[in-house]
């Protein structure tokens, strides 16, 4: 309370000036009886143009997102589901009858056996027909007469290794051991030889549904061993496994299907 003004005794707070007749000052008004118009924060006031966003000059490419995961630009690729074959290789049906195995090795056979075996048999006859004529002809030589004796054993000596049957028993090893390994690189990479091509079969890995590879197809090659003895049991096995699987496909797997 302050008792120095003498215009104010009792401390009152001033008052602001009143307009005529008691009524409260009004605040200024724009053109026409308008209330001027506040600029909201953070917005251009009135009458001042719009900015747009930033836009890129004409003529440059609009750039796109890229999903995450692409990366660096290379399309991913959809994996085959569990189980199942990869794309293009024919979805199986069941697992091959134990004729159409037998007929595929058949097939697989005139193709890549039939020639070393022809060989072999060439160079089996030959051998034979030198066998025959490696016993020394001593009939002719007298007693007496060494050097007879000597010329009959040189000549035997000569004709019991023929050139021919060396060369077809080594030709034929090769062809045979070079179509094997080709035999065994269909088998391991696609699952299929020529003979289970034609006939709609092939043999792959029993959890994956995908093909043995290479290393995996000579093991089963190997483990085929097992099934010959007892007058060939593991061959005859797929007739009444519930799987069709030889001894070799149990240990190593695998299972042969139908494409079709």
């Amino acid at each position: 309370m302050s008792f120095g003004d003498p215009n104010n005794p009792y401390g009152q707070q001033p008052q602001a000036p009143q307009g005529p007749y008691g009524q409260q000052p009004q605040a200024p008004q724009g053109p026409y009886g308008q209330q001027p118009q506040v600029p909201q924060q953070g917005q251009p006031g009135y009458g001042y143009p719009q900015q747009a966003p930033p836009q890129q000059p004409y003529g440059y490419p609009q750039q796109q997102a890229v999903p995450q995961q692409q990366a660096y630009g290379y399309p991913q690729q959809a994996a085959a589901p569990y189980g199942q074959p990869m794309p293009g290789m024919g979805m199986p049906t069941g697992y091959a009858s134990w004729g159409a195995r037998v007929g595929a090795y058949l097939i697989d056979y005139l193709i890549a056996g039939l020639l070393p075996t022809i060989l072999y048999i060439v160079g089996i006859a030959m051998s034979a027909s030198a066998a025959t004529s490696s016993i020394p002809d001593t009939s002719a030589c007298s007693p007496s007469d060494q050097q007879c004796y000597t010329d009959a054993l040189n000549r035997a000596s000569e004709s019991s290794s023929p050139a021919g049957a060396i060369i077809c028993t080594v030709l034929a090893a090769l062809i045979a051991m070079g179509a094997g390994i080709f035999l065994l690189v269909k088998e391991g990479n696609t699952g299929q030889t020529p003979g289970k091509k034609a006939l709609n079969i092939r043999v792959v890995k029993e959890t994956t549904g995908q093909p043995l590879g290479f290393g995996m197809a000579f093991v089963r090659k190997l483990c085929h061993a097992l099934d010959g003895p007892l007058c060939g049991l593991g061959f005859w096995w797929p007739l009444w496994d519930e799987k069709a699987q030889t001894f070799a496909d149990k240990i190593v797997g695998s299972v042969v299907v139908k494409t079709q």
